[in-house]
């Protein structure tokens, strides 16, 4: 089990070793990043801007200007709603050599409500130009992230989760782009946003048999082989902890409609319009469908039996 910030962490004390010219900046955010270490080892490499996520963005923005890899790091909902002008202009548009680690996606921040939760980040970074766009399952994925984002020349955003999770990948090469296959089933595909793919692997302990695949890589995206994947499987399903209005299910959506697939899709996220309340992240997954009983319902329900049913009909 561990906790994709303190790899991410890590790996940025590890790159610094080896000459990265690396910098850090937080927005009052360094219990939340999980720093320390690396502020331990390199005080000068972070600065702390205080409770101003906009500056701290324009500011990251000029740093990388002297040839600096600046990551900046603070909460995902503030990162997006209140820097958003300068993530597009400063570091998107101007393409600055920033890395924006969103931390706490979705409903890390469960019982502080809606204000708090960040479910719009991929949606709007997916319109942002130049902008590489991940979202790591496990901490073996995190550090290879960091890694390709520090060789990378350009902005990157990285969505991040704040939960100890097993290590999914035992020797983990990343490859942007790339459809990440997790567990190989039979007729059904399920792509995963994120963590989110415990909860899809989780379900084939419970005489289940999908097969899950992460998209670390959400933009650039294989779209070639993502389509492989889907022709491949009788039906697909999207779990996500975000908007289905543009985020995982809208991206498999799309090249469902782009390459004229025939296989049903169903999206499992939160409905469009619609704000979530204040309640415990496992709550607020069982109420969307998004966690193990959902999936398992959805595989196990007469969708998936009817969409059997007909293909051996044909």
């Amino acid at each position: 089990m561990q906790d994709l910030r303190d790899a991410v962490v890590s790996t940025l004390i590890e790159q610094q070793e080896q000459g990265g010219n690396i910098s850090v900046m937080v927005a009052d955010s360094t219990s939340t990043s999980k720093i320390g270490p690396f502020e331990k080892a390199y005080p000068e490499r972070v600065i702390n801007v205080g409770i101003a996520e906009q500056n701290m963005v324009g500011m990251a923005a000029g740093v990388a200007l002297s040839g600096q890899v600046v990551f900046t790091a603070n909460a995902a909902p503030f990162l997006f709603a209140r820097s958003n002008e300068q993530m597009k202009n400063d570091v998107c548009y101007s393409e600055t050599n920033v890395k924006m680690l969103g931390l706490n996606a979705g409903f890390a921040y469960g019982p502080l409500g809606a204000t708090h939760h960040c479910t719009n980040d991929i949606a709007i970074a997916r319109t942002l130009g130049n902008l590489q766009v991940f979202a790591p399952a496990d901490a073996s994925q995190a550090q290879a992230i960091i890694r390709h984002a520090i060789q990378h020349k350009g902005p990157v955003y990285i969505r991040m989760d704040s939960d100890k999770l097993p290590v999914l990948h035992d020797d983990y090469h990343f490859i942007p782009g790339e459809p990440d296959v997790l567990a190989q089933g039979n007729d059904v595909v399920v792509f995963t946003l994120g963590t989110l793919a415990h909860e899809a692997l989780a379900a084939r302990d419970h005489g289940c048999n999908p097969t899950v695949v992460s998209l670390p890589s959400l933009w650039p995206l294989d779209e070639l082989a993502v389509v492989e994947l889907i022709k491949s499987h009788k039906k697909v399903i999207t779990m996500e902890e975000h908007a289905l209005s543009g985020g995982l299910g809208t991206i498999i959506g799309e090249l469902i409609l782009k390459y004229r697939l025939t296989q049903p899709l169903q999206a499992f996220g939160i409905p469009a319009y619609e704000f979530t309340h204040s309640s415990s992240r496992a709550a607020l997954r069982r109420q969307f469908s998004i966690d193990t009983a959902g999936l398992v319902t959805a595989l196990k329900g007469p969708t998936i039996a009817a969409a059997r049913e007909a293909a051996n009909e044909h």
